[in-house]
């Protein structure tokens, strides 16, 4: 199963605990989609980012797709030779919910011209770099190198390298960071790497599930890191999607975590991304959902 799938299975049981207020978010996300087809960023304006979110969302809210509306937004970008690496692999994403969702698959010329963009950005260690011909990769990259190549219907190309890679940003407190600059663990990065190791059926430490374990904040939610004082909505999302790769029994925090997302949640259908902030969004909104979905397991 792709990395995006597996996600939006899970996402998909949000609304076993939203009961009614699954309408809210179905409503929510419709409303973020601009007229050109594309779903607001926080400016307002439409960005692929957003998109992959406000789609999958939709699904995850067991609605339609507006493939109508959508499919002019992503044929305007083409084969992607204009985008950075993050939208690029945005764009073979949303490709992928729409072959998923609509059989709207990616035309093959365009297809093959974005698996050749991804895989330029392939680093010399075997991982994925945000930018071509580095010596490094970084776990945010390639999470989104394999999710964009699977969507596009190409399994990754020596995955040995790819988990070589991923192993160098190790950290000797039991995760990952993001790259070799940095040296501390953090959640994103290291629910990142469980979720692809395991997606490459490679084992990874069960170690690492005390790691993730250890964010969780006294009032719900999972930190960033381990300096990060408060927790946040995306940290959260990845780290219980994370533990569910590892099969860790979340029977014990259920209860707190819950309580934090409920205090994200807004009766306009979309969540925050921490307390401090008061902008909805797909992406949150998205991560909200998924976080649900664990939990209502």
């Amino acid at each position: 199963m792709s990395l995006r799938l597996g996600m939006l299975q899970v996402a998909r049981l949000a609304p076993n605990l939203l009961g009614d207020s699954a309408r809210l978010v179905e409503t929510f996300l419709q409303g973020q989609q601009n007229t050109d087809g594309g779903w607001k960023g926080r400016d307002g304006k439409s960005d692929l980012y957003y998109t992959v979110f406000g789609l999958d969302g939709l699904l995850a809210a067991k609605s339609n797709v507006p493939t109508d509306s959508t499919l002019p937004y992503l044929q305007g970008f083409e084969n992607g030779t204009a985008l950075d690496f993050v939208h690029l692999c945005c764009l073979a994403r949303c490709w992928g919910t729409l072959a998923h969702a609509a059989n709207a698959g990616c035309p093959q010329p365009i297809r093959e011209k974005l698996i050749h963009h991804i895989l330029a950005h392939r680093s010399r260690d075997g991982g994925f770099n945000l930018f071509p011909d580095q010596p490094f990769g970084s776990v945010y990259a390639a999470f989104l190198a394999v999710a964009a190549l699977q969507d596009l219907g190409l399994e990754i190309p020596e995955p040995l390298r790819l988990v070589q890679s991923l192993k160098r940003l190790e950290t000797s407190d039991g995760g990952w960071s993001n790259d070799t600059h940095s040296k501390t663990a953090g959640t994103n990065p290291t629910a990142a790497a469980v979720v692809l190791l395991t997606n490459l059926r490679m084992p990874v430490n069960a170690a690492v599930g005390d790691w993730l374990f250890q964010r969780v904040h006294k009032l719900g939610g999972f930190t960033a890191s381990a300096e990060t004082p408060v927790p946040d909505l995306l940290s959260t999302a990845t780290a219980l999607h994370a533990l569910a790769c590892l099969e860790c029994d979340i029977a014990p925090i259920r209860e707190r975590c819950l309580d934090f997302l409920d205090s994200l949640w807004t009766n306009e259908g979309g969540f925050c991304g921490h307390w401090n902030d008061d902008q909805l969004d797909c992406e949150y909104t998205y991560y909200g959902l998924l976080a649900l979905g664990h939990l209502s397991i």
